[in-house]
């Protein structure tokens, strides 16, 4: 396909972000896909909880027993393949938290995306004598076997980035994550107001069976309902939150709906995938059709820096601080919040530059 000189440009900004972690002659300011131990970016940007208004959880209510962290071996279970920054961060940010608490045996697993394998991985956890868990689930549904593994022996189960649907204080003690729905609404917003309230909107779909695309869907699509009468929403499909598929749903996309001027995609990744999907039709991002997402990576921010890339909510991956502070709250007997809602920034061209270095 003949592109003009920006086009080329842009192409290989974009090939450049795809490549984060290779060195890659010529690839400049793509960021990292994550901070390293004890770097700077690593705290840029700490997580603050919201005050805790609804329902709590104490250690007395759980029926489970004291432990000092000191002496303790804390199991965390990862969902997903670490090959994306959110996940690299968020890994990252547990196992250094875990280092400066001085957790006495740190055992961590990933379940590489796949469902079967974290129940198995919990269940590992538990043998190898985890006394406290950090679950990252995959889905909403099904580690129902695990957590009941894990509550007969009274194991304290904290669940971050993606509820369940079970009953915290009684099959886990406490969410920790974001208000969802709000971050759908958050982007329409920033679309909205981009847009100037006229556009038509592909919608790139988290993966199915878990409450973060619910969320995300029913907010933003409410919120365009709500205060954008002249935004046509004219796909929605799903794009498993991968860079890859993102392009590729992108692509048949655009041939299906060439008059698409803005993307949302539920997160920064499928997003980047859209940027390079719309490049390739010959289009300039940010400007011919406009993208917006949801997370907060470096990558994605740089790209509003460039002008290529219109909007970002942050999702904070950083839960180490936020997550072992619960664990020595709850052990202290203190009750804690069964849904520990963060509070998450967002970027635009108006602060992207300035607010580059928080992001993950």
């Amino acid at each position: 396909m003949n592109m003009n000189r920006k086009g080329r440009a842009l192409l290989s900004a974009a090939a450049c972000v795809a490549a984060v972690g290779l060195a890659l002659t010529g690839c400049t300011n793509t960021g990292t896909t994550a901070p390293s131990s004890g770097t700077a970016a690593a705290t840029d940007a700490a997580q603050t909880a919201a005050p805790v208004t609804g329902p709590t959880c104490s250690l007395a209510d759980y029926k489970g027993d004291k432990i000092d962290l000191t002496q303790a071996t804390v199991g965390f279970s990862q969902s997903e393949k670490e090959d994306n920054p959110f996940r690299i961060a968020e890994t990252q940010s547990i196992t250094d938290e875990a280092a400066k608490v001085g957790v006495k045996k740190f055992i961590k697993t990933n379940a590489q995306s796949t469902l079967s394998k974290q129940i198995s991985d919990i269940n590992d956890l538990i043998a190898q004598g985890a006394q406290i868990l950090i679950v990252a689930p995959l889905n909403s549904d099904g580690l129902e076997p695990a957590l009941a593994a894990a509550r007969a022996k009274n194991i304290p189960v904290i669940t971050i980035d993606r509820k369940l649907n079970a009953t915290a204080c009684t099959d886990y003690v406490s969410f920790l994550g974001s208000n969802f729905v709000e971050q759908g609404k958050r982007a329409a917003d920033q679309l909205i107001a981009g847009t100037g309230g006229t556009a038509k909107v592909a919608v790139l779909l988290g993966s199915s069976g878990n409450g973060v695309t619910t969320d995300r869907t029913s907010g933003f699509l409410d919120e365009i309902a709500a205060k954008g009468p002249n935004i046509t929403v004219v796909a929605q499909q799903t794009g498993d939150f991968a860079r890859d598929k993102g392009q590729s749903v992108t692509e048949q996309l655009l041939q299906s709906n060439p008059d698409i001027t803005a993307i949302y995609a539920e997160n920064d990744e499928m997003g980047l995938g859209a940027q390079a999907a719309i490049i390739s039709a010959g289009k300039t991002p940010g400007k011919d059709i406009q993208i917006y997402s949801v997370d907060g990576t470096k990558n994605a921010v740089e790209q509003i820096v460039a002008g290529a890339y219109n909007g970002v909510i942050e999702s904070n991956p950083r839960f180490g601080p936020l997550a072992f502070q619960t664990i020595q709250d709850f052990m202290d007997g203190t009750a804690v919040g069964q849904d520990v809602i963060i509070q998450d920034s967002e970027y635009d061209p108006s602060n992207a530059a300035a607010k580059v270095g928080s992001a993950f």
